[in-house]
């Protein structure tokens, strides 16, 4: 147990880093314009995902020993096609993304789909060191295509469309491969198939849509009234500040496991309790290290169109110190069994979401965005607080540090260990 999760803390910061040395590369080379247009290439992408893993992302890890990967591998890849080419007519009518990158994004989320197909059914069967390794594989091919391709000549936002080709292409193969086992499992009919594929996959993706509109709505308005010069700015000011939340969401994730186990209600509430004061201070120290940097090192690193960083991330504070706040009580309630509340929390993110930014961005531009997602991320954590309190008997002076407090983080990495 504590390989696999170390393992898969190790494979999400070592992605983590691959991913910005894209974004740092893309700023280098392209300019904020450029890292403006892949953010809403990479945005059109999760949007066409959204749909794709209703059937191809959680419903098939949780359906592979149930179904076996067999039955499971031809709806999915139908599936898949599908929802590409309904994404590239949307795109093509809504104009969500520029007119010449339509089928790129549709290509990009088709090999994309097929590949979380193929990592659903490998984590199903519960290879984890093939599905991290395979993880790491994709960034890192997508990081190095995009170095090599930049340097072929001159430089294009098309490069990192190639690259994306490129490292999904290859993956999806080598996953494919990995993926094919043993028929397993029973199906009754075609149509109990579906209906179990939709049932395990609609509420999971209703959540992630709220949220990623909750993360990336204002991508949309600060494209339209800043420019793409303006959204390459905000979209490095977010990669850095999400970066923040690594400890966070690996410290989420094994608290996961342990409530999901757990019969002693008092001892988890204590343990979610120090976990979520841990991960802000995790948090805290991670912006201050960010707000420290001097301005010539961030253009250093992304180019010497990136300017303003340090009063986005300012006002981007408070909502990360509540984000990282969230991932605690939000895998205390998953793993309490209360997930519609972490459903409502992300609901009341997108609401905000939508009012603040939609009045926001227009008068102060990007900092208007980050008032908007400081808001919605404090909302969101005010009624899992709530939630969290109804549900364990929390009290707000529990949220003041405590000696007990190392004890209980020391129980948490016992328990794991045990495991």
């Amino acid at each position: 147990m504590i390989r696999s999760v170390l393992g898969t803390v190790g494979t999400r910061v070592l992605v983590t880093l691959l991913n910005l040395v894209v974004v740092m590369t893309a700023g280098r080379y392209l300019g904020a314009e450029g890292l403006g247009l892949i953010s809403l290439i990479v945005l059109g992408t999760a949007l066409v995902l959204l749909v794709n893993n209703v059937v191809s992302g959680g419903g098939a890890v949780y359906l592979t020993p149930r179904h076996g990967t067999e039955a499971l591998r031809w709806p999915g890849y139908l599936w898949t096609l599908l929802t590409g080419l309904v994404g590239y007519v949307v795109l093509r009518a809504t104009g969500l993304v520029p007119a010449p990158w339509y089928t790129a994004v549709a290509v990009i989320a088709t090999l994309q789909g097929g590949v979380n197909l193929h990592l659903g059914l490998i984590l199903g069967r519960q290879r984890i060191a093939a599905h991290n390794g395979l993880l790491i594989l994709q960034a890192a091919l997508q990081a190095a295509a995009f170095l090599v391709l930049l340097g072929q000549g001159g430089a294009e936002v098309m490069d990192h469309v190639h690259a994306a080709y490129l490292s999904n292409g290859v993956v999806l193969v080598l996953s494919g491969v990995l993926s094919v086992g043993p028929a397993g499992g029973t199906v009754r009919d075609r149509t109990s198939l579906w209906r179990d594929l939709f049932r395990q996959g609609l509420s999971a993706q209703a959540a992630n849509a709220l949220q990623l509109l909750n993360y990336r709505y204002a991508y949309l308005l600060i494209e339209r009234w800043v420019g793409l010069a303006g959204l390459g700015i905000y979209s490095v000011s977010t990669q850095l500040a999400e970066g923040s939340w690594l400890v966070p969401k690996s410290i989420g994730l094994v608290l996961y496991t342990r409530v999901s186990n757990a019969a002693d209600a008092t001892r988890e509430r204590a343990v979610t309790m120090a976990a979520l004061k841990a991960s802000l201070v995790a948090t805290a120290l991670a912006v201050l290290v960010l707000l420290a940097l001097p301005t010539a090192v961030y253009q250093t690193l992304f180019g010497p169109e990136i300017k303003g960083l340090h009063g986005i991330l300012l006002v981007l504070t408070p909502g990360l110190l509540a984000m990282s706040a969230s991932q605690a009580l939000s895998h205390y309630l998953s793993g309490a069994g209360q997930v519609a509340r972490n459903a409502v929390s992300s609901g009341i993110g997108a609401v905000v979401t939508l009012v603040v930014a939609t009045w926001a961005v227009p008068r102060w531009g990007l900092l208007g965005a980050a008032l908007s997602a400081s808001l919605a991320y404090s909302a969101s954590l005010l009624y899992q607080w709530w939630g969290f309190r109804k549900h364990s008997g929390a009290r707000w002076s529990d949220l003041l540090p405590t000696a007990s407090d190392s004890a209980a983080l020391a129980v948490l990495w016992q328990r794991i260990r045990r495991r």
